[in-house]
């Protein structure tokens, strides 16, 4: 039991990572309002980027550039195609504000099993 508690400590931004991820799956299967829902997928986003650039990572790894030692150079691969991720995620997520800002303008509501009562029953005008 101790090398299983020893081996989470030493990975710890992984054992995080899906910690997060699964927090981000409940809210998004749990909760009705979009915003949440849009809360969850960012949480989501976030802890598989963590992931992504805890994998890059070498302890005790030299920075490639300004280094003079022998260490192991740090991979600066993950971190970049993070930083694309991220920028596709800000916008992926200013969209969907967007929609649903449209859709609290069309149905009055936020929340999806509502809209989909509204479309589902027909909806007067």
């Amino acid at each position: 039991m101790t090398t299983f508690l020893e081996k989470l400590l030493i990975n710890y931004p992984y054992v995080i990572s899906v910690i997060l991820f699964f927090i981000g799956t409940l809210i998004i299967l749990t909760q009705s309002n979009l915003f949440k829902k849009l809360l969850g997928i960012n949480v989501m986003e976030t802890a598989t980027f963590l992931m992504f650039i805890a994998a890059g990572n070498i302890r005790g790894g030299a920075v490639p550039i300004l280094s003079d030692t022998n260490a192991p150079y740090i991979n600066p691969l993950p971190s970049a195609l993070m930083l694309t991720g991220i920028v596709v995620s800000i916008s992926v997520t200013a969209f969907a504000l967007a929609l649903i800002l449209r859709l609290y303008r069309e149905y009055g509501t936020v929340d999806a099993n509502e809209i989909a009562r509204l479309r589902n029953g027909g909806m007067e005008k």
